[in-house]
């Protein structure tokens, strides 16, 4: 049989991150694609990342005439957990296209798994919810015998006649290293690498090492990997480094764990291998401030060629940390920045506003700890209520007319809290560019105690436009809201 794979994350339908243009190959496609081959079949990708339109697939169908269509996300990839609108409405086109076209369609993502039987309704034959592999193998050998039993996998939704039906719920798999590497083939490698020599002078590339988070804060959403944590072996992902540094020549690697390297005998076996290797490269991970207040496991980081780590500091509040089960503490966040400085590692932080409960005090505890810590760069979100949380549950009865976002810079609050929607919107502005001239101010600093080069320069010229910006932006922020100050 001959399945086709694709996925509906057209970052040309998210202007931000078509701007920002740090695009990645779909990793989780690229994964199941590998299984499948593995296993005897013909496989071949219609890769959407870069491309326009959803329109395109037509030729895909009429030149690798398949007989299973495969809307395969990347769950390995953010953006795609968010769910967003747009990406929604391209894959309901290819569904129906390929539908037409005579193709089974199978579609795994996340937000399948939570609006499975809309997906269904719009044209697919199955959803797979949850880590998705083996039942699609399963699915792709039912076909072949001309055996419509899907009732007997796990890990199903489908339509009996006008019926939903949903199959028991499927166990994540363990052993991570059976699983063949991806089929990195299949995707346009040069055309990534292309975007991001022109726009950034390095190419980047993603790779998973782990499939799931054991913690449990409140608004995450897991639909496809769970509270499980499992890891392949540091010997498996640095052949795979190795075989991706041979092929494509890159640079720097994006490490898309939930959690990179929960366990810091992992990571210290990882800095052997790459050192013994002569593996030179520099990379990207995200991690909680509960593991980096460990020396030993910032300085394997560091051993490893890290430059960066994303922190999920979320609230300079406790009181918020604490409404949303994060687990860490302010004190945390501020020791794992400092350890991050010492051994040499950008620190950059995830914040995020308007969750249930916050106050003008909660808000200006969050940017005051900014200033003070001054991490390297900042993500900031406002709260995005998305199924199977517990978040969801406290504020679906708001989520009427909008109940995700169009695009990753939609940011709109969708449900009633202390403060409106637009305030929200003008804080994420101006937070943002009170960081930059905070930032300025240190350059300067640094400068005056004769630290000359190019950075501080360059931050403390900043400081001409930060400045009257951010006194604007305040000026709207008290526009919108009295309260503030």
């Amino acid at each position: 049989m001959k399945i086709l794979f694709s996925h509906s994350y057209f970052m040309q339908f998210d202007p931000k991150q078509w701007e920002v243009a740090k695009p990645y190959p779909p990793l989780g496609t690229l994964w199941a694609a590998a299984v499948l081959r593995e296993a005897g079949y013909e496989v071949a990708l219609f890769d959407t990342q870069l491309i326009a339109s959803p329109d395109l697939l037509q030729a895909e169908l009429e030149k690798h005439q398949p007989d299973i269509f495969v809307i395969y996300d990347d769950g390995f990839n953010y953006l795609t957990k968010m769910c967003l609108t747009n990406m929604r409405e391209a894959a309901f086109k290819m569904q129906q296209m390929a539908k037409a076209f005579g193709c089974k369609v199978i579609v795994s993502s996340s937000d399948s798994t939570d609006h499975d039987e809309q997906y269904l309704r719009e044209g697919a034959d199955i959803v797979i919810r949850g880590e998705a592999e083996m039942p699609l193998l399963e699915l792709v050998k039912m076909y072949e015998r001309k055996d419509n039993t899907p009732e007997a996998i796990e890990g199903l939704a489908f339509l009996n006649n006008t019926e939903l039906v949903r199959t028991a719920k499927r166990k994540v798999m363990k052993e991570l290293d059976a699983l063949p590497l991806p089929a990195w083939d299949l995707a346009d490698i040069a055309a990534y690498k292309a975007i991001w020599k022109n726009k950034h002078g390095y190419f980047s590339i993603n790779l998973a090492t782990t499939r799931g988070c054991p913690y449990k804060c409140n608004w995450c959403a897991k639909p496809i990997y769970g509270n499980r944590y499992n890891s392949r072996s540091p010997e498996q992902v640095v052949e795979e480094l190795q075989l991706l540094q041979t092929r494509y020549g890159f640079d720097h690697v994006w490490f898309s764990d939930d959690i990179f390297g929960l366990k810091p005998d992992w990571v210290i076996r990882f800095a052997d291998l790459v050192e013994k290797e002569n593996l030179k490269f520099r990379f990207m991970i995200q991690s909680r401030a509960d593991l980096l207040v460990a020396e030993n496991y910032v300085a394997a980081l560091k051993r490893a060629g890290c430059e960066t780590v994303w922190m999920g500091a979320e609230s300079g509040s406790q009181t918020i940390l604490d409404a949303m089960d994060k687990g860490t503490t302010i004190d945390q966040i501020r020791q794992a920045t400092q350890l991050l400085k010492k051994h040499q590692i950008r620190s950059a932080f995830f914040l995020q506003f308007g969750y249930l409960g916050e106050t003008m005090s909660d808000i200006q505890k969050t940017i005051a700890l900014l200033n003070e810590l001054l991490p390297d760069d900042i993500g900031i979100s406002v709260s995005y209520p998305l199924p199977g949380t517990g978040f969801y549950e406290k504020v679906k009865a708001d989520l009427k007319n909008k109940q995700n976002w169009s695009d990753s810079d939609d940011l709109t609050l969708m449900f009633r809290n202390t403060y409106a929607p637009d305030f929200y919107k003008q804080l994420h502005r101006y937070v943002h560019k009170n960081y930059r001239k905070h930032q300025g101010y240190e350059g300067l600093r640094n400068l005056l105690r004769f630290r000359l080069n190019a950075k501080n320069m360059r931050r403390a010229a900043s400081l001409m436009y930060y400045v009257p910006v951010v006194f604007n932006e305040h000026q709207k922020l008290k526009r919108i809201n009295h309260d503030w100050n």
